[in-house]
Protein backbone atom coordinates (compact mmCIF):
# COMPACT_ATOMS: atom_id res chain seq x y z
CA UNK A 1 0.00 0.00 0.00
CA UNK A 2 1.20 3.59 -0.73
CA UNK A 3 0.83 6.96 0.80
CA UNK A 4 1.43 10.11 -1.23
CA UNK A 5 3.01 12.75 1.20
CA UNK A 6 3.69 15.76 -0.95
CA UNK A 7 4.14 14.60 -4.46
CA UNK A 8 6.62 11.30 -2.96
CA UNK A 9 5.26 7.99 -3.26
CA UNK A 10 5.87 6.14 -0.14
CA UNK A 11 5.95 2.24 0.23
CA UNK A 12 4.60 1.11 3.53
CA UNK A 13 7.16 -1.59 4.38
CA UNK A 14 6.58 -5.58 5.38
CA UNK A 15 4.38 -6.40 8.31
CA UNK A 16 6.51 -8.31 11.47
CA UNK A 17 5.31 -10.79 13.55
CA UNK A 18 2.80 -13.48 13.64
CA UNK A 19 0.89 -13.11 10.62
CA UNK A 20 -2.05 -14.93 11.85
CA UNK A 21 -2.95 -11.74 14.04
CA UNK A 22 -6.42 -11.07 14.50
CA UNK A 23 -8.13 -8.06 12.17
CA UNK A 24 -12.10 -8.69 11.63
CA UNK A 25 -12.69 -5.28 14.02
CA UNK A 26 -10.09 -3.60 12.76
CA UNK A 27 -11.50 -4.24 9.41
CA UNK A 28 -14.62 -3.19 9.94
CA UNK A 29 -13.63 0.19 11.40
CA UNK A 30 -11.09 0.72 8.51
CA UNK A 31 -13.84 -0.17 6.31
CA UNK A 32 -16.27 2.45 7.98
CA UNK A 33 -14.05 5.03 8.03
CA UNK A 34 -12.80 4.69 4.59
CA UNK A 35 -16.15 4.63 3.35
CA UNK A 36 -17.00 7.71 5.46
CA UNK A 37 -14.27 9.57 3.43
CA UNK A 38 -15.22 7.90 0.02
CA UNK A 39 -18.79 9.54 0.63
CA UNK A 40 -17.17 12.88 1.76
CA UNK A 41 -14.88 13.11 -1.18
CA UNK A 42 -18.24 12.40 -3.22
CA UNK A 43 -20.17 15.23 -1.95
CA UNK A 44 -16.59 17.64 -2.13
CA UNK A 45 -16.65 16.98 -6.30
CA UNK A 46 -20.63 18.01 -6.17
CA UNK A 47 -19.95 21.25 -4.51
CA UNK A 48 -20.08 24.43 -7.41
CA UNK A 49 -16.32 25.85 -7.43
CA UNK A 50 -18.02 29.40 -7.60
CA UNK A 51 -20.28 28.75 -4.31
CA UNK A 52 -17.03 28.59 -2.04
CA UNK A 53 -18.13 32.23 -0.17
CA UNK A 54 -21.27 30.53 0.52
CA UNK A 55 -22.87 30.56 4.11
CA UNK A 56 -26.30 29.75 5.52
CA UNK A 57 -28.14 32.96 6.69
CA UNK A 58 -27.91 32.37 10.27
CA UNK A 59 -26.20 29.77 13.23
CA UNK A 60 -29.54 29.89 15.26
CA UNK A 61 -27.60 27.93 17.63
CA UNK A 62 -24.39 30.14 18.40
CA UNK A 63 -25.63 33.03 17.10
CA UNK A 64 -22.70 33.47 14.68
CA UNK A 65 -21.90 33.85 11.23
CA UNK A 66 -22.19 30.01 9.99
CA UNK A 67 -18.71 28.80 8.16
CA UNK A 68 -18.61 29.27 4.73
CA UNK A 69 -18.64 26.17 2.15
CA UNK A 70 -15.17 27.12 1.39
CA UNK A 71 -14.08 26.68 4.71
CA UNK A 72 -15.80 23.80 5.58
CA UNK A 73 -13.70 22.10 2.65
CA UNK A 74 -10.76 22.78 4.47
CA UNK A 75 -11.92 21.72 8.00
CA UNK A 76 -12.60 18.48 6.49
CA UNK A 77 -9.00 18.35 6.05
CA UNK A 78 -8.59 18.48 9.29
CA UNK A 79 -11.33 15.82 10.36
CA UNK A 80 -8.91 13.47 7.94
CA UNK A 81 -5.72 14.11 9.50
CA UNK A 82 -7.16 13.84 12.84
CA UNK A 83 -7.27 9.82 11.91
CA UNK A 84 -3.49 10.26 10.52
CA UNK A 85 -2.31 11.97 13.93
CA UNK A 86 -4.18 8.90 15.65
CA UNK A 87 -2.60 6.26 13.92
CA UNK A 88 0.80 8.02 13.82
CA UNK A 89 0.60 8.39 18.07
CA UNK A 90 -0.05 4.46 18.19
CA UNK A 91 2.65 3.44 15.63
CA UNK A 92 4.80 5.89 15.40
CA UNK A 93 7.93 4.28 14.68
CA UNK A 94 6.10 2.24 11.69
CA UNK A 95 4.50 5.48 10.35
CA UNK A 96 7.21 8.38 11.33
CA UNK A 97 6.54 10.17 7.50
CA UNK A 98 2.93 11.22 8.38
CA UNK A 99 4.70 13.52 10.70
CA UNK A 100 5.04 15.10 7.04
CA UNK A 101 1.60 15.41 7.22
CA UNK A 102 1.39 18.48 9.54
CA UNK A 103 3.11 20.63 7.03
CA UNK A 104 -0.42 20.71 5.30
CA UNK A 105 -2.84 23.19 5.24
CA UNK A 106 -6.28 22.50 6.91
CA UNK A 107 -9.06 24.88 8.05
CA UNK A 108 -8.99 27.11 5.18
CA UNK A 109 -10.80 27.90 2.32
CA UNK A 110 -10.40 25.50 -0.22
CA UNK A 111 -11.18 24.70 -3.45
CA UNK A 112 -13.38 21.42 -4.05
CA UNK A 113 -10.60 19.82 -6.41
CA UNK A 114 -8.00 20.02 -4.13
CA UNK A 115 -9.88 19.28 -1.32
CA UNK A 116 -11.31 16.17 -2.97
CA UNK A 117 -7.29 15.27 -4.04
CA UNK A 118 -6.20 15.82 -0.22
CA UNK A 119 -8.86 13.72 1.09
CA UNK A 120 -8.10 11.10 -1.50
CA UNK A 121 -4.29 11.07 -0.30
CA UNK A 122 -5.91 11.05 3.47
CA UNK A 123 -7.86 8.34 3.10
CA UNK A 124 -4.56 6.13 1.28
CA UNK A 125 -2.31 6.99 4.33
CA UNK A 126 -4.90 5.91 6.85
CA UNK A 127 -5.83 2.87 5.27
CA UNK A 128 -1.80 1.75 5.14
CA UNK A 129 -2.10 3.07 8.91
CA UNK A 130 -5.58 0.10 9.43
CA UNK A 131 -2.34 -2.06 7.62
CA UNK A 132 -0.63 -2.55 10.44
CA UNK A 133 -3.25 -2.40 13.34
CA UNK A 134 -4.92 -5.16 15.12
CA UNK A 135 -8.11 -6.00 16.79
CA UNK A 136 -5.61 -6.23 19.91
CA UNK A 137 -4.11 -3.20 19.22
CA UNK A 138 -7.99 -0.95 19.58
CA UNK A 139 -7.78 -1.61 23.27
CA UNK A 140 -4.54 0.04 23.69
CA UNK A 141 -4.35 3.33 25.35
CA UNK A 142 -2.86 5.93 23.47
CA UNK A 143 -2.35 9.55 26.08
CA UNK A 144 -3.88 12.53 24.62
CA UNK A 145 -3.84 16.19 25.23
CA UNK A 146 -7.19 15.59 27.14
CA UNK A 147 -6.25 12.42 29.14
CA UNK A 148 -3.22 12.14 29.50
CA UNK A 149 -3.71 8.74 31.36
CA UNK A 150 -4.96 7.57 27.79
CA UNK A 151 -7.89 6.86 25.40
CA UNK A 152 -8.00 3.48 23.72
CA UNK A 153 -6.89 3.60 20.30
CA UNK A 154 -10.89 2.41 19.24
CA UNK A 155 -12.57 4.90 21.32
CA UNK A 156 -10.01 8.01 19.27
CA UNK A 157 -10.76 6.39 15.66
CA UNK A 158 -14.25 6.58 16.91
CA UNK A 159 -14.28 10.01 18.04
CA UNK A 160 -12.38 10.87 14.79
CA UNK A 161 -15.07 9.81 12.93
CA UNK A 162 -18.02 10.98 14.62
CA UNK A 163 -16.22 14.36 14.26
CA UNK A 164 -16.31 13.38 10.52
CA UNK A 165 -19.61 12.51 9.91
CA UNK A 166 -20.76 15.20 11.61
CA UNK A 167 -18.95 17.63 8.87
CA UNK A 168 -20.15 15.32 6.25
CA UNK A 169 -23.98 15.75 7.16
CA UNK A 170 -23.06 19.33 7.35
CA UNK A 171 -21.88 19.68 3.93
CA UNK A 172 -24.59 17.28 2.68
CA UNK A 173 -27.15 19.85 4.02
CA UNK A 174 -25.35 22.86 2.91
CA UNK A 175 -25.60 21.25 -0.60
CA UNK A 176 -29.45 20.43 -0.38
CA UNK A 177 -29.62 24.46 0.66
CA UNK A 178 -27.49 25.08 -2.81
CA UNK A 179 -30.18 23.74 -4.80
CA UNK A 180 -27.77 20.48 -5.81
CA UNK A 181 -29.29 17.83 -5.97
CA UNK A 182 -28.14 15.29 -3.42
CA UNK A 183 -29.92 11.69 -1.78
CA UNK A 184 -29.20 9.62 0.82
CA UNK A 185 -27.11 7.72 -1.71
CA UNK A 186 -24.77 10.65 -1.38
CA UNK A 187 -24.43 10.50 1.96
CA UNK A 188 -24.44 6.62 2.60
CA UNK A 189 -23.35 2.83 1.33
CA UNK A 190 -26.13 0.97 1.47
CA UNK A 191 -24.77 -2.29 2.02
CA UNK A 192 -26.97 -3.71 -0.87
CA UNK A 193 -25.22 -1.52 -3.57
CA UNK A 194 -21.15 -3.19 -2.84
Amino acid sequence: MACHLGGKLRVSGKRTGPSMEKRELTGSVRDKVLEALERTGHLVNLVPAEKLEWRPATDVVFSRPPTDLGHLLGHLLDCAAGFCAVLHAAYPSQLKDFTELRGLGVNHLCQPADAARRLEQYSQCIARGFEICTDEDLGRKLPTVFEPGGERLLTLLLGNLEHLLNHKHQLFFYLKLLGVRVQSADLYRFRGDQ
